[in-house]
């Protein structure tokens, strides 16, 4: 495990995201006591991927594309929601549940 002080993660994050990404754990010291852990994400642990899932099946939002020009983004038709579905009722019920 790598390991880095405050001011070393300050000047050179991106070196240490890097190492992150090629599957390093970086510890974080704050006068040598261990304060953060900067360690790979693994796909699909994410806690709102569940909700995001969940959305997107109702058809209130779509994911952005995972490969190609930002233009193919624009020339897809946008979501629409299913019959009866308020997509501001989603929008405030998503934030209320944020905010808790």
């Amino acid at each position: 495990m790598k390991t880095a002080s405050i001011t070393q993660s300050k000047n050179s994050l991106s070196h240490l995201l890097r190492a992150v990404k090629g599957g390093k754990s970086v510890l974080i010291f704050d006068r040598n006591v261990p304060v953060a852990r900067l360690e790979p994400v693994a796909a699909g642990s994410l806690p709102d991927d569940a909700r995001l899932r969940a959305l997107e099946r109702q058809g209130l939002i779509r994911r952005p594309l995972k490969a190609g020009s930002p233009l193919a983004a624009l020339k897809t038709p946008r979501p629409r929601p299913k019959r009866g579905t308020s997509v501001v009722a989603a929008l405030l019920t998503d934030r209320s549940e944020a905010l808790r």
